[in-house]
């Protein structure tokens, strides 16, 4: 009886110390944050690998709404409101549903149900978007599922979704001059003038580099040494307007204070500027 018990002691041990055994998930979830505009869009993800199997159009039929991921839904957070085509997306959640078509163009949906579980409980009239996407194809094979955000530009970028043979790129966009120029006009009229942020704003948002080479000058002449970054800004801007002679001696002015504050990358900067220039 006692020879009974202790063989069903260890059994029961042996059980207990295989319940505990850890091992990494076939499709790892990745969370992915990027800064966009004024704020952020934040994505969730399942990653399965291919394993060598053939997914799309076998595993994932073709015309048949995907998950485009693995385990639950795919989650796309906006914290601002953005653009996707000519619809405008409010801020909050949503699940990635596509419909991957033999034909190259594929549907890239947003739907209201980002805890659903996969595609189970998808409901179609909880899409907020769907709309056509061409599918390129890969220049080589992706074996893991990989979405990120590329082409990242003040107003503007691209979800990428890759997999196996094809990628996916949605444009993104945000509107969001307006607002920024109506926080430097205010802080413009406060006793700490935003100069440097105005040069910035006139040149990338307004492209008027007159009035950028007007705020960075007031930047440079706030007071003490001028940071270099803020010198060769105004090379920049003075080569682009087509004063050669001021790019130049501006040029030179931050290459010393460059080297003065040994900053690699801008001695290489200005040194190739002044080159372009000569």
């Amino acid at each position: 009886m006692k020879r009974i018990l202790f063989l069903f002691a260890c059994i029961l041990a042996g059980n207990i110390v295989l319940a505990q055994v850890r091992m990494p998930a076939p499709s790892p979830t990745e969370y992915v944050k990027q800064d966009f505009g004024l704020s952020s869009i934040e994505l969730t993800y399942s990653r399965p690998s291919l394993k060598g199997r053939k997914i799309i159009g076998v595993v994932e039929p073709w015309n048949v709404l995907w998950r485009t991921g693995a385990n639950a839904a795919t989650k796309i957070t906006f914290n601002d409101a953005v653009k996707i085509g000519n619809t405008k997306i409010d801020s909050g959640s949503y699940a990635i549903y596509t419909i991957p078509q033999k034909n190259g163009i594929w549907q890239f949906i947003l739907n209201k149900g980002f805890k659903n579980s996969g595609v189970t409980g998808y409901d179609q009239k909880d899409d907020i978007l769907r709309i056509d996407v061409k599918a390129n194809k890969n220049t080589q094979k992706v074996e893991t599922l990989t979405m990120q955000f590329a082409k990242v530009l003040p107003e503007s970028c691209e979800l990428t979704i890759a997999w196996e043979e094809f990628n996916l790129a949605i444009p993104i966009t945000t509107d969001i001059k307006d607002r920024v120029r109506r926080q430097l006009e205010s802080a413009l009229l406060s006793d700490k003038k935003p100069y440097w942020q105005a040069a910035q704003y006139y040149n990338d948002f307004e492209n008027n580099k007159t009035k950028a080479l007007e705020m960075i000058n007031l930047a440079i002449a706030q007071g003490g040494t001028p940071p270099f970054y803020q010198v060769y800004y105004k090379a920049k801007l003075q080569k682009e307007l087509g004063d050669k002679k001021g790019a130049i001696a501006t040029a030179k002015q931050s290459l010393e204070l460059s080297k003065a504050a040994k900053n690699d990358t801008y001695v290489l900067m200005n040194e190739k500027l002044i080159e372009e220039l000569k």
